[in-house]
């Protein structure tokens, strides 16, 4: 019949909710694997907030020598790290990346079973990704800090 399947979506979003960069990659591989690719990470640099799936010695390598700091939960097994409580909050606010999936998935449709070929799948996925940067409310990350001169004891 010559079904089309088995393709996982990688987007990398900013505060505001806008696709950064996205990666399109078969079903059986890892997800740390589009981090390695340059031309996904070209654009990418400061922070960059992600789930536990993604932690690796040798990406977090990787990444640093790229100027992008891979700040992740930790496992159960693992020792504990210092982080910023910045850091920390917008740690919290990941399941905005979710958010954006979702909206992907329902409100832009690329997520179907119709597709029969493989230009199909990528016009769909495309022609999605440019209905979503339109969309006049995209789920952002609202963080603002106040600068005061008050100490804070605890």
């Amino acid at each position: 019949m010559g079904w089309f399947h088995g393709f996982q979506l990688h987007i990398v979003i900013n505060d505001k909710g806008e696709i950064i960069s996205f990666c399109i990659a078969h079903a059986n591989v890892g997800d740390r694997e589009p981090l390695r690719n340059q031309s996904f990470i070209k654009r990418i640099y400061g922070k960059l907030f992600a789930g536990k799936c993604y932690i690796g010695k040798e990406l977090l390598q990787v990444l640093f020598v790229d100027e992008v700091h891979l700040i992740t939960q930790i496992r159960n097994n693992m020792k504990n790290s210092l982080m910023s409580i910045s850091d920390r909050i917008m740690l919290r606010k990941h399941f905005k990346i979710e958010t954006v999936n979702d909206v992907l998935q329902n409100i832009c449709q690329i997520a179907h079973s119709r597709d029969r070929s493989f230009c199909n799948f990528m016009a769909n996925i495309i022609c999605g990704s440019i209905g979503y940067g339109f969309l006049p409310k995209k789920p952002l990350i609202r963080y603002n800090t106040v600068q005061t001169n008050q100490l804070a004891i605890f």
